[in-house]
């Protein structure tokens, strides 16, 4: 079993910036990837950016590239989540996820294990 435990959520003006943090416990996998996705109040969860742990590959969603950056630290596995320039429309609860094998880097269905997720809000 894995779990993750997300932090570093809250509320904070348009333009301003936020970290998320993702602390991981529990088994490892020998190649995986850790993800980070939203959901929004009426809408489905959606994928923000993901990782491989070890090479270090990164993927974004379109909406977010050039203002957010996802990064790990191995030693503390520990994942985050650097937003910038935030905007009202990356209001959502964000959820770190984790996919242990061969599976969609950006759909949640290829993802097996999540954290109870973190509020994020900004305003207009």
């Amino acid at each position: 079993q894995v779990q993750l435990v997300e932090s570093g959520g809250g509320l904070v003006q348009a333009g301003g910036s936020l970290r998320l943090s993702c602390s991981a416990s529990g088994r490892t996998f020998s190649s995986y990837a850790m993800g980070w996705f939203r959901q929004a109040p009426g809408k489905e969860r959606e994928f923000v950016a993901a990782i491989m742990w070890n090479s270090g590959t990164t993927y974004y969603a379109d909406s977010v590239k050039g203002r957010f950056t996802i990064f790990r630290d191995s030693a503390k596995r520990t994942l985050y989540l650097q937003m910038n320039s935030l905007k009202p429309e990356d209001t959502a609860v964000h959820y770190c996820a984790v996919r242990p094998s061969a599976g969609s880097i950006y759909s949640p269905a290829g993802y097996d294990y999540w954290g109870q997720g973190t509020q994020v809000t900004v305003s207009s």
